[in-house]
């Protein structure tokens, strides 16, 4: 279980969309939240395999190279 603290006009916009939509608020929070975390996994592990490539120091392939 977790509470989370809007600010006034988001709330305002989520019980508007969820009225809106006839979907609840936890349905757009769990969304939005699957969202951000997507791409926050994906970040980071960019940033991991760049750091990796990094240190290794091969060589890099121009992207006019690539495809």
């Amino acid at each position: 279980m977790l509470t989370v603290r809007l600010p006034e006009d988001i709330e305002n916009r989520l019980n508007a969309l969820a009225a809106r939509t006839g979907r609840s608020k936890s349905f757009y929070v769990r969304e939005a939240l699957l969202a951000y975390m997507t791409d926050m996994e994906d970040a980071y592990l960019a940033e991991q395999r760049y750091a990796e490539f990094m240190k290794s120091g091969a060589a890099a392939i121009p992207l006019d190279d690539v495809g």
